[in-house]
């Protein structure tokens, strides 16, 4: 809970959830107090104006603590109750309780049930849940010092005890449950808070994984493949317009890369707070550049890619067809990644490309003749796969197949879902 120098005004409840409730409860519960008290304390006080009873002190002082009681409940509920008030409120109650011979007539008194009486009970109780123990106790006890010596000065010394021994038990006991609440509220905050510490480094060791993910299949899908296809044969010699373009395009995804990890290293927030980083887009998996694929250009892209494979026999069939733009890049760079397979491992088979729609979903099917292979053998930390074509197209909400086998070729269906 806060010091007494600070008001006890609610925090942020994204910040410390259980602690603003609790302030939140004990500024609006003591407003109330103050408030249904100092109206009952008005009413009952101008009810018995006997002597020895003052009665032009006695409309002043009601009229004081009535405007306090007004001004006390209106400042907490919309300010909070800051120290000033707790004293302001200390001071009213011992003022009057001095004065208790001529503000209150001897008969009503006895019992404790005097309009003082409750004044004094309430402030007590008040200065307990608004203001830490080392100043709300010292502030109960003058209370009951003010109380026991205005209400013997009235002559009435077995009430000046009787309630002077209530309210210290009343000081006592508030004071042990609110120092209860506060302890078992500040160990809640607590935990709460390293909760929502560990949620971030969760999610911030989550991101990080997620981006490196992304930049080893980009990484695979470009330098990778160039220098395997080159090492190959696959691509044209040193100097062709072929090998100038992949390499250009190879040199751009790692920039990206080299920028996308800076910024990891050098802003953990940015990277919560922004989307991951997304794919390198068909030109880092050897296929067009990701500017010319629209949102709605799947067979633009799709056709773009097959201009960067002419070593291929390839054939097309590529009607109109549009879909999010990260569901285009997905399904592109995918193809993209089947075909630079295919270049890599069967650069003599001849390829069919079939773009559809099926349900208002989109279909890529990639089939080649090549010799083929058994998926099941296929280790787990390749990339090519997993990653370039099962990953992408998992990040969007879509599927992969791989159907092939030995001396059968290969099938490759991308599948994007229509979603309402």
């Amino acid at each position: 809970m806060s010091a007494v120098s600070a008001p006890t005004s609610s925090p942020s409840l994204l910040d410390r959830p259980a602690g603003g409730a609790l302030q939140l409860i004990f500024t609006t519960l003591p407003a109330m107090l103050r408030l249904t008290c100092g109206l009952f304390g008005a009413v009952t006080a101008l009810a018995v104006r006997t002597t020895p009873v003052r009665v032009p002190l006695l409309l002043a002082a009601v009229v004081v603590l009535t405007g306090w009681s007004v001004f006390y409940a209106a400042r907490a509920l919309w300010v909070g109750i800051g120290p000033g008030m707790v004293a302001g409120d200390v001071a009213l109650t011992v003022a009057a309780s001095l004065l208790a011979p001529l503000l209150v007539a001897p008969e009503v008194l006895p019992g404790e049930g005097s309009w003082l009486a409750v004044l004094a009970s309430t402030t007590v109780i008040n200065a307990q849940a608004t203001a830490p123990v080392r100043w709300s106790v010292p502030a109960g006890l003058l209370v009951t010092a003010g109380y026991a010596v205005g209400t013997s000065a009235a002559g009435n010394t077995v009430e000046a005890s009787a309630h002077a021994a209530t309210l210290l038990v009343q000081t006592g006991c508030a004071a042990m449950m609110a120092a209860v609440m506060r302890r078992w509220i500040s160990r809640a905050d607590a935990a709460f808070t390293e909760f929502q510490r560990l949620r971030r480094e969760a999610v911030l060791a989550r991101t990080i994984r997620e981006v490196e993910r992304r930049q080893n299949r980009d990484l695979h899908d470009t330098v990778l493949s160039t220098l395997t296809m080159v090492g190959l044969g696959a691509l044209p010699a040193a100097g062709s317009a072929a090998l100038r373009r992949r390499a250009a395009a190879d040199l751009r995804t790692l920039v990206g890369l080299a920028n996308a990890r800076s910024a990891l290293s050098t802003g953990p927030v940015g990277v919560l707070a922004g989307p991951p980083p997304a794919a390198a887009g068909p030109e880092a998996a050897g296929g067009s550049s990701g500017a010319t694929v629209g949102p709605s250009g799947v067979d633009a892209g799709l056709r773009a890619v097959l201009d960067t494979h002419p070593e291929l026999r390839v054939t097309a069939t590529l009607p109109p067809c549009s879909a999010p733009a990260g569901v285009t890049a997905a399904l592109v760079d995918a193809t993209a990644a089947a075909l630079a397979n295919v270049a890599r491992h069967a650069p003599d088979a001849a390829v069919t490309v079939r773009l559809g729609r099926e349900d208002g979903g989109v279909v890529v099917e990639v089939v080649d003749d090549g010799p083929g292979f058994d998926p099941a053998t296929v280790p787990a930390h390749r990339y090519g796969l997993r990653e370039s074509i099962r990953g992408r197209l998992a990040d969007v909400g879509g599927r992969a197949e791989v159907t092939s086998a030995p001396g059968e070729g290969t099938r490759i269906r991308l599948e994007w879902p229509h979603v309402d």
